[in-house]
């Protein structure tokens, strides 16, 4: 889904290199924001619905992290669409980057499988 190879972000020491999000020249005017979304929600089925509409911004991390490069105007519909989609024993914390950074990944990338898969026998 991602537009950039796994190669893309890694280092010698085969260290994730995730810094793309960051290569944006400091002398353009660009509106777009680097924000991280995790959650702890209680309801699975509130979980699940948070899930997808997260996928919706941006792409999944963890089973409960999503990262998302998006619009100031986006961010402002993230930022109201989120205390509807909770309740208050959940927890979701957003945060948002500014500037340049750099964010290192250790450990297995791969995808978490959907939440909402659910087999009984």
């Amino acid at each position: 889904m991602s537009q950039y190879k796994s190669d893309d972000f890694f280092d010698i020491e085969g260290i994730a290199d995730e810094e793309y999000y960051f290569q944006i020249s400091d002398e353009v005017n660009d509106e777009r924001l680097f924000v991280l979304i995790i959650y702890d929600i209680v309801d699975n089925k509130r979980r699940v619905k948070f899930a997808k509409t997260m996928q919706g911004y941006g792409v999944r991390v963890q089973k409960s992290a999503f990262e998302a490069m998006i619009s100031k105007r986006k961010y402002e519909k993230l930022i109201a669409e989120i205390p509807g989609l909770i309740r208050s024993e959940d927890n979701v914390r957003l945060y948002k980057i500014r500037g340049r950074g750099q964010v290192y990944s250790w450990g297995q990338q791969k995808q978490p499988e959907d939440e909402d898969t659910v087999i009984l026998i």
